[in-house]
């Protein structure tokens, strides 16, 4: 009889499993049928450990030792939980190169795609850094692929030609969609205000823009506005007379491009005029996030620069597992501003050519030279 006892003993216990709640929130059932009682709510993230399972139910036990029935489709599974952690812990350090705010209800996904596993639900309105962007194919029921427009028929002989639709020869036809190269949307790694780490559908995100400075994007779409310095406008209304200076870096409204901004703007502000101008601008970049500021010669001076990476080629890698955007090759770009004067600085041995796109320019020379009125 002693020998029986011993071995209860020393039987291992199995590994407890659990799931993690992924609706915003549920209750537990005390049995599974149509007419059942409610024991314990329980919210998105939740742990729950694993009793037993039944054809679409689970029997879970929540950390305050309450047991009840939840629906398999209202949890995930432990290595959902699992990505989720490492993501978490695989970016802990990632700088964060711009903010933004969830326009509405947002599941945070393990990888780029609405097919992806989810998990964390974000409130409408949080506040979420951006890490990094990637692509993903959109999905057919997602929305509707776009089709070529219809050109208007011809006016049969023998009716009157000024009835019926014109025919426009000189209207510019769309190409028909090539189902070998499905169209890309845009996602971004983020981390939320609690820490967790996943990706978010772009256009789902407002990245945020100061007011002041958001009617000067003439019809682009700003990635993000950076301080570069304040001046001080004691003529201004406002609280702080302290007038922050941005640089800005911009991008078209498309998904899937292979670059994150094509423009980079300085907005400086005039204590002439009271507002914001231009001092300085470039376009026909193939720009990649982030940009880093500094102050060379300390805080509180008027010297700063700024940096980012461009594209030295037309190469560019796209990670197979996650759909993140990796230039082949990449040069620095380096700009330092004193006052209202924004220059390039041009590294030994480096070229001082300027970017390489078909409408690449800049321009600078202090604020008087571009003045742009909010529209």
């Amino acid at each position: 009889m002693v020998v029986p006892v011993a071995c209860n003993r020393l039987r291992q216990k199995p590994k407890a499993e659990f799931v993690y709640v992924t609706v915003k929130q549920a209750y537990l059932r005390d049995r599974v049928a149509a007419v059942s009682n409610r024991v314990a709510m329980v919210t998105n993230g939740q742990q729950l450990e694993i009793i037993e399972h039944q054809r679409r139910w689970v029997k879970v036990k929540t950390e305050k030792n309450v047991i009840g029935w939840i629906e398999d489709r209202s949890v995930a599974s432990g290595a959902v939980g699992a990505e989720f952690d490492k993501l978490k812990q695989d970016h802990a350090k990632d700088p964060v190169v711009a903010t933004a705010s969830v326009r509405d209800e947002l599941y945070m996904h393990a990888l780029p795609g609405r097919e992806t596993d989810r998990f964390y639900l974000l409130p409408e309105g949080e506040k979420v850094q951006l890490l990094a962007r990637a692509m993903a194919a959109k999905q057919a029921g997602a929305q509707a692929m776009a089709v070529a427009p219809k050109m208007p028929e011809k006016p049969k002989p023998g009716k009157h030609p000024g009835k019926g639709p014109k025919l426009d020869l000189n209207a510019p036809v769309m190409p028909a969609p090539d189902p070998s190269k499905p169209p890309q949307e845009d996602w971004w790694l983020v981390r939320d205000s609690q820490g967790h780490v996943g990706w978010l559908l772009s256009r789902r995100l407002d990245v945020d823009v100061p007011d002041a400075i958001g009617g000067y994007a003439e019809g682009q779409k700003i990635v993000g506005a950076y301080v570069l310095s304040t001046v001080k406008d004691t003529e201004v209304q406002r609280p702080d007379p302290n007038i922050p200076i941005y640089v800005v870096v911009l991008n078209s409204y498309k998904d899937g491009l292979p670059y994150d901004f094509d423009q980079v703007r300085v907005f400086t502000w005039s204590l002439k005029k009271h507002r914001y101008e231009t001092a300085y601008r470039e376009h026909g970049l193939q720009g990649y996030l982030p940009v880093t500021i500094a102050h060379p010669m300390g805080a509180g001076t008027d010297v700063t620069t700024f940096s980012f990476r461009i594209a030295t080629g037309d190469t560019v890698q796209v990670d197979a597992a996650t759909g993140a955007v990796k230039p082949g090759a990449t040069v620095d770009r380096l700009y330092r501003m004193e006052g209202v004067m924004v220059r390039r600085v041009v590294a030994p041995g480096q070229s001082p050519q300027r970017a390489t796109g078909p409408r690449a320019s800049a321009k600078s020379g202090g604020a008087s030279r571009l003045r742009h009125r909010k529209r």
